[in-house]
């Protein structure tokens, strides 16, 4: 749907990322650069979704100098913990406990680079979930083995539907893309 003047590469193996980016009417190509997410000890909390955007789309523009590259990275940030991908069923128990009934923020950063320009920015939505039993939590964990996602979770699935009960923000920043956002830079930035 949408037409701009160069290729537009995503950086990210996700497949709810490259749904949202489809939907939203772009044409793309998938590729991605492996990378350690690791960031300073000292950046603050609201800042490492964007530096590990960024992290991920330099390696790419090497690949693709003539493109348009877009990295991306969401983190849950609860108090000033980050709350990262779990490490096994374990950790994905304990972190859901950690967030029943309590609020947190999505933060989900985004690169956008060419050989001409950088521009980054991330956009952070609260989260509210309710209470959740043991029970709910294990059944969700053991389901849903949500093991490649930043808090345990993703609001798509069953746990969004019964476990969160508002957000206050964009709630496709909280799948891992804020779509409009991203959208109106594209097309401000690249469009024909």
């Amino acid at each position: 749907m949408y037409q701009l003047n160069k290729q537009l590469i995503l950086g990210s193996k996700s497949p709810r990322r490259q749904s949202l980016l489809k939907e939203a009417g772009f044409d793309f190509l998938i590729d991605s650069a492996s990378v350690e997410e690791i960031y300073p000890d000292d950046l603050p909390s609201k800042e490492v979704a964007e530096y590990l955007a960024n992290l991920k789309s330099a390696p790419l523009l090497a690949k693709h100098p003539d493109a348009i590259i877009i990295g991306a990275d969401s983190i849950v940030v609860l108090g000033d913990e980050i709350l990262g991908k779990p490490k096994d069923r374990t950790h994905a128990l304990e972190t859901l406990r950690k967030l029943a009934g309590k609020d947190h923020q999505v933060i989900t950063g985004v690169s956008i680079r060419s050989t001409e320009q950088l521009h980054s920015f991330s956009q952070s939505t609260s989260v509210m979930f309710d209470e959740l039993s043991e029970e709910m939590i294990t059944h969700y964990v053991d389901t849903y083995e949500p093991y490649d996602k930043a808090g345990s979770y993703a609001i798509q699935e069953w746990i969004g539907m019964v476990g969160i009960k508002g957000i206050n923000g964009d709630y496709f920043n909280v799948m891992g893309l804020p779509v409009n956002q991203l959208r109106r830079i594209l097309l401000d930035m690249y469009s024909l």
